[in-house]
């Protein structure tokens, strides 16, 4: 039976008027006429009769096509879909500089403007999944959207995906490093990496500042001056923070929803966008992660969490050796279970647990400006640290446990979502948990400087880089390349510029 056949006897000619039968048959001319419109009409029919009627009496040719584009989407194969992650993803990982913001930027061009795979309503809540949960943002979104195209397996490969790049040049450097690199007297050639890279931070730190509103501002602000105590003050030990950051953060939630019932709110809190329908939105269908899944997702994350920190608690107290790779896993995997807005926030945390039981702080630095130099998130910095520490193996271990809760969390918080986004007091409350980890790079800006600004060469370096960065907006690989090069021109090997130590310059003041 041939399509135009299937249409009479599905949708039977009904008697008008004269002119409205004239009105539609120009409507039809002009459809026809028309090739796309003809082809998805064509198509439409022949994978879904049974709404042939409907999509052919609505008013709207829009409303046309996007129904018949759902209709053929859910078609389209599992490996089909598989292979468009594949796809779009593998060249991803190797041109996503420029830190979350960019890393989101790029995200939405793929796949909202040129793939058309989601709409901007649609990316706009995956995002903000990612936001409220621990873990690296722009990660998080790569998966939720690759999730979403091809189930959890598409969500694994784009993880793996975006990273690649970066991860391997992250441990090989780090294997380089630890080998051939004096931690205490740094080559000529990685002078300039540290201040370019700490300029990168400060960089964040205003882009993010700006978006607070005035309980965000107190809340960044008390964040950053215990976050600057704690690392400064012989008193209390470092160790503190994997206790004190998290309570800061949830603190910073408490405060943000009590704020918010208040007739007169000091901040300012938006209303829940309106987001998915969890039962007849085709792309939650795709995700395929039932409710009661997503809930042991959540308890294999706490018990993973829960497992490895009493297990190294343990051995501490009784003065046991731990196994060294199950002591890297729990730092890493505590820290990101315990971090949100990702990036440069993990900073302060990681400085604390690795410097300088796992490296000096001279090769953390350089780390760092190597790892905002790379494609990919910062996350893959973990690989860098890892490797210093304990060579290829160790760098695998620190990447797979900053990754995982992050990773783990998003595949269990998909499927609740839906019913989350509509609770008011869950979106006022991030707002006080976004504006603590926000603090968190502030304090990361004075504690890093210290470390990485230590004659005048590298002040100057600094203010280049940040000139770079901020006012020029010059992507993040070329300003630390830009820096690295300024750096080694100043070095005392060339032409010896500024290599009087920074704080000795104002004694005679």
């Amino acid at each position: 039976m041939t399509v135009s056949e299937t249409s009479a006897e599905k949708v039977p000619e009904p008697l008008e008027p004269a002119g409205e039968e004239s009105k539609e048959a120009e409507a039809e001319d002009e459809f026809v006429d028309d090739p796309e419109k003809q082809t998805a009409d064509v198509e439409k029919e022949i994978t879904a009769t049974e709404h042939t009627t409907a999509l052919a009496r609505d008013e709207s040719n829009g409303d046309v096509e996007k129904s018949a584009a759902e209709l053929l989407e859910e078609d389209i194969p599992w490996r089909e879909r598989f292979k468009q992650v594949v796809l779009t993803y593998a060249p991803l990982g190797f041109v996503a500089f420029g830190g979350p913001q960019a890393h989101v930027a790029i995200l939405r061009d793929h796949l909202v403007v040129q793939k058309k795979w989601l709409d901007e309503d649609q990316f706009t809540e995956l995002f903000a999944i990612g936001q409220g949960l621990p873990g690296p943002t722009s990660t998080q979104l790569v998966v939720s959207t690759a999730l979403a195209r091809a189930g959890p397996i598409g969500g694994l490969t784009a993880f793996f995906l975006w990273n690649l790049p970066g991860l391997i040049v992250l441990i090989t450097c780090g294997m380089l490093i630890a080998s051939f690199v004096d931690p205490n007297n740094p080559p000529w050639y990685l002078v300039g990496l540290p201040p370019a890279a700490i300029s990168l931070v400060f960089k964040a730190f205003y882009g993010f500042g700006l978006k607070l509103d005035k309980l965000g501002i107190i809340l960044c602000l008390l964040s950053s001056l215990v976050t600057i105590l704690i690392n400064g003050d012989e008193r209390i030990p470092p160790t503190s923070s994997q206790y004190v950051f998290p309570s800061m953060i949830v603190l910073g939630g408490v405060v943000s929803y009590l704020d918010s019932r208040r007739a007169n709110p000091y901040g300012t809190y938006k209303s829940a966008s309106k987001g998915w329908d969890a039962e007849s939105d085709l792309l939650m269908k795709r995700i395929g992660i039932p409710l009661w899944v997503g809930a042991l997702i959540w308890v294999v994350w706490a018990v993973i969490l829960a497992t490895t920190t009493s297990i190294v608690r343990k051995k501490n107290r009784e003065g046991t050796p731990v196994n060294i790779y199950l002591e890297i896993f729990e730092v890493m995997y505590r820290i990101g279970s315990l971090i949100f807005g990702g990036g440069q926030v993990v900073l302060p945390m990681l400085q604390t647990e690795v410097v300088p039981e796992w490296m000096t702080k001279d090769q953390f630095l350089q780390g760092l400006g190597l790892a905002q130099s790379m494609p990919g998130p910062l996350f893959n910095f973990s690989s860098y640290l890892g490797a210093v520490y304990q060579g290829i193996a160790g760098g695998l271990v620190a990447y797979v446990g900053l990754f995982g809760p992050g990773v783990i969390l998003i595949f269990g918080m998909v499927p609740f979502w839906a019913r989350m986004r509509h609770v008011k007091w869950f979106k006022c409350a991030l707002n006080g948990v976004n504006a603590t980890a926000i603090g968190l790079v502030g304090a990361a800006c004075v504690i890093l400087w210290e470390g990485a600004i230590v004659t005048a060469a590298d002040a100057m370096v600094f203010v280049l880089a940040g000139t770079l960065a901020i006012v020029y907006n010059i992507g993040a690989p070329f300003v630390v390349l830009a820096g690295g090069i300024f750096g080694a021109i100043l070095h005392e090997d060339a032409l010896s510029l500024g290599q009087v130590e920074w704080c000795s310059l104002g004694q005679g003041l």
